[in-house]
């Protein structure tokens, strides 16, 4: 693992339990992309919510970026989130793993 992304969404009040019942369902995409190594679904707050996942190289980062969980958070964007996602790319100076 080389690389990352950081995503925070932040979810309309009326909608944060579908955001988080979405980022839930969306585990078993990520366990069906063959190039994220791993994946992390998280809630800061009651409506702040966030991705971290991991990648090898830039082409497991890009395929992710165009597979099936991004187009589930913007097409949710419309109506279940305050904006839409604010994903950066982020570089992994150092990893623990179990």
């Amino acid at each position: 693992m080389k690389i990352g992304l950081l995503a925070r969404i932040e979810a309309q009040p009326e909608y944060a339990e579908q955001v988080a019942t979405l980022l839930g369902d969306a585990l078993e995409l990520a366990r069906q992309e063959e190039h994220t190594v791993t994946w992390f679904a998280f809630r800061e707050d009651a409506t702040t919510f966030g991705v971290f996942d991991t990648f090898h190289d830039e082409e497991g980062r890009t395929g992710h970026l165009q597979g099936r969980i991004a187009a589930a958070l913007t097409e949710a964007a419309g109506t279940m989130l305050r904006s839409a996602p604010d994903i950066r790319p982020v570089d992994l100076l150092a990893v623990k793993l179990p």
